[in-house]
């Protein structure tokens, strides 16, 4: 593989993992905002 190619898939990867980190992060906000409200329904 030729360095150029290489470095288009890093960068691709960097794309998709931030995109991943951001849905993941997204994700976990929303599950605990649906703990909270659930908790506090409760009490």
């Amino acid at each position: 593989m030729a360095k150029d190619e290489i470095k288009k898939l890093v960068e691709n990867s960097k794309k998709i993992l931030e995109q991943d980190h951001v849905n993941f992060t997204k994700s976990i906000k929303d599950d605990l905002k649906s703990f909270k409200k659930k908790t506090l329904d409760q009490i």
